[in-house]
């Protein structure tokens, strides 16, 4: 073989690098910046929820600052001791007018809804039958007066004629026994036309009493018949009314052991939410007896309803006042918290540092009307009234209003 030929075969064919061999070890990335940058983010979020939370437990704990709130005062004074029931108001007097005779109606004198008074015209039904009627009666006992006239003058006659022996006993005594029937005929005739004339007022008929008329039931030309069992108008007295309670048999012992065993005793009469008071009243009569199957008493008090506020057959809430506490203390409802069966109030009370809610606890008695009897506290205390949801035992606190409560004043109980 020639130089040249060995030359060229000793040239390498492949132009690409040499590869690594199998057995190197890889090569190594760097990993601690994403570390750092890890830890960096977590301690930030750490951080920013450590704050949060520790904010909002200073917060639920009152102290990130004063607590602004009202404040109201115990006071002293006489609460009164209420049964409260459902009652419903009913009438003194109510009167289903019907007619007492048969006819047409000619005319209706009333208005619904109108008051009206004693004697005045309500309805006329046709009189004329029964006009004639009485005209009737009239003639009967004119006929029969003058014929009694014409018998006692014969009675007269005979005797005269007796007494000169001109006729026999038995003509007189006849006569006088004929002089009988004839008055006995008269009288009739006399109460046949009373009553013929006790129809004919019927047909004009009146109010009864002093009320307020219902609504209107007939119309001129209807037909009534006499003692129909539907009313032609209904009648009611408004002024004064009453309300029929009913109370638990367990508040019985309560009711009687006041004076006249709770009659003149003061009810109240409420609107069905309890919110408006609609009249005051007293009881005048209880019932005779228990009932067996709802275990209530009823009683019934009567008040004087010239406003018209009470009307007939509205269900009401009665307050019965029973007694009256003197010379308790009172706080408003809205300033006692529970827990549980504990009754507690925020006291305010002041330090070196400022004002301070303390937890106090305190006994519930009496409540009426927003304000409650307790005991262990002084007339005078200051009581947080609200922001309840912000306070804890020694929040600090601002005071913005005061809240004077109404003492409740009952000169008028038993």
């Amino acid at each position: 073989m020639d130089e040249h030929t060995t030359t060229s075969s000793s040239v390498p064919t492949d132009h690409r690098l040499p590869s690594a061999p199998d057995d190197a070890p890889p090569k190594k990335k760097n990993l601690w910046p994403w570390l750092i940058l890890l830890v960096l983010i977590a301690a930030v979020f750490y951080g920013a929820f450590h704050h949060t939370k520790k904010t909002s437990s200073i917060a639920r704990m009152g102290f990130g600052g004063p607590v602004t709130l009202t404040v109201a005062k115990a006071t002293r004074g006489d609460i009164g001791v209420y049964l409260n029931a459902i009652g419903t108001v009913t009438a003194l007097h109510t009167v289903a007018i019907s007619s007492e005779v048969t006819g047409l109606i000619t005319a209706v004198h009333y208005e619904e809804g109108e008051f009206v008074h004693k004697g005045q015209p309500l309805i006329d039904i046709d009189p004329r039958p029964y006009a004639a009627q009485v005209i009737q009666a009239e003639g009967n006992l004119e006929r029969d007066k003058g014929i009694l006239a014409e018998a006692k003058m014969d009675l007269a006659r005979y005797q005269h004629a007796w007494s000169r022996n001109a006729i026999p006993l038995q003509t007189l005594q006849d006569q006088e026994k004929l002089v009988v029937q004839d008055e006995g005929t008269v009288k009739f005739d006399e109460g046949v036309l009373k009553y013929d004339q006790v129809q004919l007022s019927f047909c004009h008929i009146v109010a009864p009493m002093d009320g307020r008329v219902g609504l209107r039931l007939v119309d001129p030309g209807n037909l009534v018949t006499a003692n129909s069992s539907t009313p032609l108008v209904m009648l009611t007295t408004m002024n004064p009314i009453t309300v029929v309670a009913t109370y638990s048999e367990d508040d019985l012992s309560q009711i009687l052991s006041r004076p006249d065993h709770g009659v003149g005793l003061k009810l109240e009469a409420w609107d069905k939410e309890d919110d408006r008071e609609i009249g005051v009243g007293k009881v005048t009569s209880l019932d005779n007896q228990i009932d067996t199957t709802t275990g209530t008493i009823r009683l019934r008090g009567t008040f004087n309803n010239s406003n018209g506020d009470l009307y007939p057959n509205e269900f009401v809430n009665t307050r019965l006042l029973v007694k009256t506490l003197k010379g308790q203390i009172l706080v408003p409802d809205s300033a006692i918290q529970r827990n549980g069966q504990t009754a507690f109030v925020f006291l305010i009370q002041k330090t070196p540092k400022g004002l301070r809610a303390v937890m106090h606890n305190i006994t519930t008695g009496v409540s009426y009307n927003g304000l409650t009897a307790v005991t262990g506290l002084q007339p005078g205390n200051e009581l947080a009234d609200s922001s309840f949801e912000k306070l804890r035992n020694g929040s600090e606190v601002r005071i913005t209003t005061m809240h004077l409560p109404a003492v409740s004043s009952e000169s008028n109980a038993p």
